[in-house]
């Protein structure tokens, strides 16, 4: 994310914008309808990406949000207003970035990669998105990131963090270390990865994860997965979408379209709760159709059927989201 930042803001070596701020993020309008009652959820996510000169960048992403969710007398309003994240980069060598601050805790993929708005195929993560990621989601203190081999054949990331104990309104985070790796394979255009987390505070436990992400090239495929371990919970999810280019190309009305269907499941251990996850064993499909308009804009439509031992819910979703890309300012030119 950092280099491909660096990029848009630095450009070639023949025109390059100078030190100029990126403002992106999306605008969303999301309604959930649940056992007959509908929820509305419009919210917006601004994030700003300042690079200080060649080296040093600032990243920040907020959440603003109104819920309107059905009670007893009508519908009951709360709202919520807040930095995601807040973190300094600094370039250290091509293999390696230094941050610093409140930043994502990079366990498994999705928390990383497909939590923002304007990127999830779902309105909603999946069932095992908590694990691994502590009561937040979020740490504050430092990571060591980059690439530690780079080939025509394959590409070694890797990713180590370390996350001191912080109970301020804005930035909160548990205690904790860990790390990802991921192996590349740009011909194949598959990736592969481990990642660990261990939780130092309070009752401390070992976290575990792998994923395997595949889209081949020229076929408008797309397959995610995830799988983590705690040690009270367990579970995966696998995502694919698909969009084709035979009708025109994927700017016909045919090839806006995208299908997506999405299986997960989270597994209980004991009945010590922990976690984010279901009480009990949990099963969910979904089964989703996003439409592509033109300006970044998407429509979101999905049906989900979960099913447990002390209830089988069905749960439509459906949604509009826009995307946004611009520069704080005109950069110089050289």
């Amino acid at each position: 994310m950092v280099a491909a930042v660096m990029f848009l803001v630095c450009g070639g070596p023949r025109a390059r914008a100078q030190d100029t701020p990126l403002l992106s993020g999306g605008v969303a309008f999301l309604t959930t309808t649940n056992g007959g009652n509908t929820s509305y959820l419009p919210l917006i996510e601004p994030l700003a990406a300042v690079p200080l000169g060649q080296r040093v960048m600032i990243e920040s992403r907020a959440i603003l949000q109104e819920d309107f969710s059905p009670s007893g007398a009508g519908y009951q309003h709360s709202h919520f207003a807040g930095l995601t994240y807040l973190q300094g980069d600094y370039v250290a060598t091509p293999h390696l970035t230094v941050v610093g601050g409140s930043f994502i805790l990079p366990f498994g993929t999705y928390n990383e990669r497909l939590s923002p708005v304007w990127i999830n195929n779902f309105q909603d993560g999946p069932l095992i998105v908590g694990l691994g990621l502590l009561s937040t989601g979020t740490g504050v203190g430092g990571e060591l990131r980059g690439s530690a081999i780079r080939t025509e054949k394959y590409s070694i990331d890797y990713t180590g963090w370390f996350s001191a104990r912080s109970g301020n309104e804005y930035f909160n985070s548990e205690r904790s270390f860990g790390g990802r790796s991921s192996l590349y394979l740009p011909e194949q255009r598959l990736e592969m990865g481990l990642s660990y987390d261990r939780s130092l505070q309070g009752t401390q436990e070992n976290f575990y994860g792998a994923h395997v992400w595949w889209e081949p090239k020229d076929e408008g495929f797309r397959l995610r997965s995830e799988y983590a371990r705690g040690h009270h919970a367990q579970g995966y999810w696998i995502e694919a979408d698909y969009r084709t280019s035979a009708f025109g190309g994927l700017d016909s009305w045919v090839g806006r379209l995208e299908p997506l269907f999405r299986i997960n499941q989270s597994f209980r251990r004991d009945t010590i709760v922990s976690d984010s996850l279901p009480l009990v064993n949990t099963e969910r499909a979904d089964f989703g159709l996003d439409y592509n308009l033109p300006h970044n804009t998407r429509i979101l439509t999905s049906y989900s059927r979960q099913f447990a031992s002390t209830k089988d819910v069905n749960i439509w979703e459906t949604g509009i989201v826009y995307r946004f890309l611009f520069p704080a300012w005109k950069g110089r030119v050289k």
